[in-house]
Protein backbone atom coordinates (compact mmCIF):
# COMPACT_ATOMS: atom_id res chain seq x y z
CA UNK A 1 0.00 0.00 0.00
CA UNK A 2 1.58 4.06 -0.37
CA UNK A 3 1.16 7.10 0.83
CA UNK A 4 -1.25 8.76 -1.24
CA UNK A 5 -0.71 12.55 -2.01
CA UNK A 6 -4.38 14.68 -1.85
CA UNK A 7 -4.55 17.75 -4.54
CA UNK A 8 -6.49 20.54 -2.66
CA UNK A 9 -9.67 21.26 -4.80
CA UNK A 10 -11.38 24.41 -4.83
CA UNK A 11 -14.86 23.98 -4.50
CA UNK A 12 -16.34 25.39 -7.70
CA UNK A 13 -13.80 22.91 -9.40
CA UNK A 14 -15.44 20.14 -7.45
CA UNK A 15 -18.88 21.47 -8.29
CA UNK A 16 -17.81 21.42 -12.02
CA UNK A 17 -16.05 17.99 -12.03
CA UNK A 18 -19.96 17.27 -10.20
CA UNK A 19 -21.82 18.56 -12.83
CA UNK A 20 -19.86 16.94 -15.47
CA UNK A 21 -20.56 13.68 -14.49
CA UNK A 22 -16.59 12.85 -14.30
CA UNK A 23 -15.76 9.29 -12.66
CA UNK A 24 -12.96 9.68 -9.93
CA UNK A 25 -12.33 5.04 -9.99
CA UNK A 26 -11.77 4.68 -14.36
CA UNK A 27 -11.38 6.82 -17.11
CA UNK A 28 -14.57 6.69 -19.09
CA UNK A 29 -14.10 3.41 -21.73
CA UNK A 30 -10.87 3.15 -20.93
CA UNK A 31 -10.96 1.23 -17.44
CA UNK A 32 -7.86 3.15 -16.01
CA UNK A 33 -7.65 3.90 -12.86
CA UNK A 34 -7.17 7.85 -12.32
CA UNK A 35 -6.90 9.47 -9.38
CA UNK A 36 -3.97 11.59 -7.32
CA UNK A 37 -0.24 10.81 -7.44
CA UNK A 38 1.17 8.72 -4.95
CA UNK A 39 4.61 8.38 -3.03
CA UNK A 40 6.26 4.95 -4.03
CA UNK A 41 9.28 4.48 -1.43
CA UNK A 42 12.17 3.39 -3.72
CA UNK A 43 14.29 0.19 -3.77
CA UNK A 44 17.01 0.55 -1.33
CA UNK A 45 19.95 3.11 -1.46
CA UNK A 46 17.33 4.80 -4.30
CA UNK A 47 15.03 7.59 -3.81
CA UNK A 48 11.18 7.74 -3.43
CA UNK A 49 9.25 8.53 -6.92
CA UNK A 50 6.31 10.40 -7.60
CA UNK A 51 3.64 7.85 -9.48
CA UNK A 52 0.37 8.08 -11.38
CA UNK A 53 -2.16 5.98 -9.73
CA UNK A 54 -2.60 4.17 -13.18
CA UNK A 55 1.34 3.55 -12.85
CA UNK A 56 0.85 2.48 -8.79
CA UNK A 57 -1.78 -0.05 -9.60
CA UNK A 58 0.34 -1.36 -12.42
CA UNK A 59 3.85 -2.09 -10.40
CA UNK A 60 1.79 -3.26 -6.81
CA UNK A 61 -0.08 -5.89 -8.90
CA UNK A 62 2.85 -6.89 -11.21
CA UNK A 63 6.26 -6.43 -8.66
CA UNK A 64 6.96 -7.34 -5.45
CA UNK A 65 10.53 -6.02 -5.17
CA UNK A 66 11.05 -5.37 -1.83
CA UNK A 67 11.65 -1.71 -1.06
CA UNK A 68 13.72 0.12 1.62
CA UNK A 69 10.62 -0.29 4.06
CA UNK A 70 10.53 -3.80 3.69
CA UNK A 71 14.62 -3.75 4.28
CA UNK A 72 14.20 -1.60 7.34
CA UNK A 73 11.42 -3.60 8.62
CA UNK A 74 13.15 -6.98 8.95
CA UNK A 75 16.86 -5.69 9.91
CA UNK A 76 14.44 -3.72 12.66
CA UNK A 77 12.38 -6.45 13.65
CA UNK A 78 15.23 -8.68 14.21
CA UNK A 79 16.91 -6.32 16.79
CA UNK A 80 13.03 -6.20 18.34
CA UNK A 81 12.27 -9.64 18.53
CA UNK A 82 15.93 -10.44 20.13
CA UNK A 83 15.46 -8.39 22.93
CA UNK A 84 11.97 -9.91 23.85
CA UNK A 85 14.44 -13.38 23.89
CA UNK A 86 16.85 -11.44 26.31
CA UNK A 87 13.56 -10.39 28.42
CA UNK A 88 11.71 -14.32 28.05
CA UNK A 89 15.62 -15.78 29.22
CA UNK A 90 15.36 -14.04 32.83
CA UNK A 91 11.83 -15.75 33.47
CA UNK A 92 12.43 -19.38 34.89
CA UNK A 93 14.73 -18.08 37.51
CA UNK A 94 12.83 -14.86 38.57
CA UNK A 95 9.13 -15.54 37.61
CA UNK A 96 6.86 -16.70 40.51
CA UNK A 97 3.78 -17.61 38.36
CA UNK A 98 3.07 -20.27 36.18
CA UNK A 99 1.57 -18.28 33.42
CA UNK A 100 4.36 -15.87 33.07
CA UNK A 101 7.16 -18.90 32.32
CA UNK A 102 4.31 -20.33 30.03
CA UNK A 103 3.97 -16.92 27.89
CA UNK A 104 7.86 -16.59 28.19
CA UNK A 105 8.50 -20.27 26.02
CA UNK A 106 5.10 -18.99 23.95
CA UNK A 107 7.28 -16.16 23.36
CA UNK A 108 10.59 -17.64 22.72
CA UNK A 109 8.99 -20.04 20.68
CA UNK A 110 7.81 -17.77 18.17
CA UNK A 111 9.80 -15.28 18.03
CA UNK A 112 13.36 -17.94 17.36
CA UNK A 113 12.17 -18.68 14.31
CA UNK A 114 10.57 -15.42 13.14
CA UNK A 115 14.13 -13.97 13.40
CA UNK A 116 15.66 -16.76 11.49
CA UNK A 117 12.88 -16.21 8.77
CA UNK A 118 13.86 -12.96 8.54
CA UNK A 119 17.83 -13.17 8.02
CA UNK A 120 16.86 -15.71 5.57
CA UNK A 121 15.10 -13.26 3.64
CA UNK A 122 17.36 -10.53 3.62
CA UNK A 123 20.01 -12.66 2.74
CA UNK A 124 18.06 -14.37 -0.24
CA UNK A 125 17.59 -10.17 -1.40
CA UNK A 126 21.23 -9.74 -1.62
CA UNK A 127 20.94 -7.73 1.89
CA UNK A 128 22.95 -7.60 5.08
CA UNK A 129 21.14 -8.51 8.09
CA UNK A 130 21.90 -5.80 10.15
CA UNK A 131 22.50 -2.01 9.06
CA UNK A 132 20.61 1.37 8.63
CA UNK A 133 20.80 4.56 11.11
CA UNK A 134 18.17 3.19 13.66
CA UNK A 135 18.92 2.48 17.37
CA UNK A 136 17.08 0.39 20.24
CA UNK A 137 15.80 3.69 21.51
CA UNK A 138 14.13 4.63 18.20
CA UNK A 139 12.31 1.28 17.66
CA UNK A 140 8.95 1.61 19.19
CA UNK A 141 8.03 -0.21 22.49
CA UNK A 142 12.19 -1.57 22.80
CA UNK A 143 12.90 -1.12 26.97
CA UNK A 144 15.26 0.85 28.11
CA UNK A 145 18.73 -0.70 29.37
CA UNK A 146 17.33 0.87 32.73
CA UNK A 147 14.26 -0.82 32.26
CA UNK A 148 16.26 -3.93 31.75
CA UNK A 149 18.51 -3.29 34.59
CA UNK A 150 15.55 -3.64 36.72
CA UNK A 151 14.03 -6.24 35.39
CA UNK A 152 17.13 -8.14 35.87
CA UNK A 153 17.23 -7.35 39.75
CA UNK A 154 13.55 -8.47 40.24
CA UNK A 155 12.16 -11.59 41.33
CA UNK A 156 8.72 -13.72 42.46
CA UNK A 157 5.63 -11.23 41.68
CA UNK A 158 7.74 -8.19 41.48
CA UNK A 159 9.15 -9.45 38.15
CA UNK A 160 5.95 -10.41 37.24
CA UNK A 161 4.74 -7.36 36.95
CA UNK A 162 7.42 -5.56 35.91
CA UNK A 163 7.97 -8.32 32.59
CA UNK A 164 4.35 -8.24 31.70
CA UNK A 165 4.16 -4.41 31.47
CA UNK A 166 7.63 -4.55 29.83
CA UNK A 167 6.41 -6.70 27.02
CA UNK A 168 2.99 -5.15 26.32
CA UNK A 169 4.50 -2.02 25.89
CA UNK A 170 6.95 -4.21 23.58
CA UNK A 171 4.44 -6.34 21.73
CA UNK A 172 2.53 -2.88 21.01
CA UNK A 173 5.93 -1.65 19.68
CA UNK A 174 6.22 -4.31 17.05
CA UNK A 175 2.16 -3.89 16.19
CA UNK A 176 3.24 -0.53 15.11
CA UNK A 177 6.14 -1.45 13.09
CA UNK A 178 4.27 -4.11 11.44
CA UNK A 179 1.34 -1.70 10.48
CA UNK A 180 3.91 0.72 9.23
CA UNK A 181 5.23 -1.86 6.75
CA UNK A 182 1.96 -3.20 5.55
CA UNK A 183 1.52 0.77 4.54
CA UNK A 184 5.06 1.34 3.34
CA UNK A 185 6.41 -1.80 1.72
CA UNK A 186 6.22 -3.49 -1.49
CA UNK A 187 6.76 -7.47 -0.74
CA UNK A 188 4.34 -9.61 0.02
CA UNK A 189 6.40 -12.38 2.11
CA UNK A 190 7.41 -8.97 4.24
CA UNK A 191 3.61 -8.59 4.13
CA UNK A 192 2.96 -11.85 5.52
CA UNK A 193 5.72 -11.86 8.38
CA UNK A 194 3.74 -8.57 9.36
CA UNK A 195 0.76 -10.41 9.39
CA UNK A 196 1.81 -12.92 10.98
CA UNK A 197 3.12 -10.74 13.86
CA UNK A 198 0.00 -8.74 14.19
CA UNK A 199 -2.31 -11.77 14.78
CA UNK A 200 0.50 -13.48 17.31
CA UNK A 201 1.24 -10.25 19.48
CA UNK A 202 -2.45 -8.80 19.54
CA UNK A 203 -3.52 -12.37 20.59
CA UNK A 204 -0.35 -12.28 23.92
CA UNK A 205 -0.98 -8.68 24.72
CA UNK A 206 -5.06 -9.96 25.03
CA UNK A 207 -3.41 -12.46 27.54
CA UNK A 208 -1.01 -10.50 29.17
CA UNK A 209 -3.76 -7.90 29.93
CA UNK A 210 -5.75 -10.86 31.96
CA UNK A 211 -2.85 -11.92 34.02
CA UNK A 212 -1.97 -8.37 35.31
Amino acid sequence: MLVRRVPLVSASLLLALALAGCDSGTDAGSGAVSGPSVIAPGKPGEANRTLSAQDAAEQRADDDTPNSADVAYARKMIEHHAQALEMTELVPDRAASGDVKRLALRISAAQGPEIKAMEGWLTTHGQKTTGGTHTHTAMPGMATAAQLTALRAARGKAFDTLFLTLMITHHEGALTMAAEVKAQGNNIRVEEMADDVIAQQTSEITRMNGMR
